[in-house]
């Protein structure tokens, strides 16, 4: 039998001092009895009362700890305007000139329509590819640059014409040179020459930044990655930084993470007066 039934007639629970017998019932029913302190004569009857037994499942009530996120103390700008500065010329010109070769040759065995051009695509197909080739060979991909939205505020009053071309040069695709700011680290740490370093120890920018220092003047932070150097290699030739990249800005530099070297270019220029650019 399924259900479990509770008998008031039968006592099968004894109890003496420490030891306690339970007893079930005979032979074709199992149920449990139990023998009240008081048996009241209206409970002493044959009637046999059932116990249904009903489980509830309550969920715990939990509180969910929800922690807001720490709001940013500067917002960054996207950068996120076109210029050509920002277009591959190498991968425009591979592709123009892929592009025209592979029609023009369908055209040329009728594969294609225009076989009257096909002489023509393939005249300017091939030297564009070529071009293409070479400019992709000898890119530079322009470095990330993070700008906080009050040092964007300050670049056109407080930044001086030096601390603009330089954010120009890094953020475009160049052609031709190593590295950027080649011809500027070539003369701080005089490649080859006596108290110079090792050419194949130069610094490799990074990424720049643009920020706000704590009194109010625009800075640009060059990073630059040097496994080779120490901060005191940086530290010796902070004067130069300065003289290179001044007038009107004071250069320091500090250490990153791992390998990496800060450059701060901060303008002397004040928040208040406009310097013209």
């Amino acid at each position: 039998m399924s259900m479990m039934e509770l008998s008031l007639t039968k006592p099968t629970i004894t109890c003496s001092h420490h030891h306690h017998q339970f007893g079930f019932s005979d032979h074709h029913r199992s149920f449990l009895s139990v023998h009240p302190p008081l048996s009241p004569p209206t409970l002493l009857s044959s009637k046999r009362y059932r116990l249904k037994l009903s489980f509830v499942t309550r969920a715990a009530d939990s509180t969910p700890t929800s922690s807001a996120p720490a709001s940013a103390d500067k917002a960054i700008v996207a950068d996120d305007e076109f210029s050509l500065a920002k277009v591959s010329f190498g991968v425009v010109g591979l592709g123009v000139g892929i592009s025209l070769l592979s029609y023009g040759f369908g055209a040329y065995f009728n594969i294609l329509p225009g076989s009257e051009w096909s002489a023509i695509m393939l005249t300017y197909g091939f030297p564009l590819a070529i071009i293409g080739m070479a400019l992709k060979y000898a890119e530079l991909k322009p470095v990330p640059c993070l700008t906080y939205s009050d040092a964007q505020m300050l670049r056109e009053t407080c930044a001086t014409p030096i601390l603009k071309q330089v954010r120009n040069d890094v953020i475009r695709f160049r052609y031709g040179d190593e590295q950027h700011l080649e011809e500027a680290l070539k003369r701080i740490f005089q490649y080859g020459l006596g108290g110079g370093i090792p050419r194949r120890s130069a610094p490799i920018l990074q990424n720049i930044r643009e920020e706000v220092t704590e009194d109010g003047k625009y800075c640009l932070v060059l990073v630059f990655e040097a496994k080779a150097l120490k901060l005191s290699d940086f530290e010796q030739r902070q004067a130069k930084f300065t003289s290179f990249f001044g007038p009107g800005i004071t250069a320091e530099v500090g250490k990153g993470e791992n390998d990496l070297y800060e450059v701060r270019l901060i303008s002397d220029a004040n928040s208040n007066v406009s310097s013209p650019s």
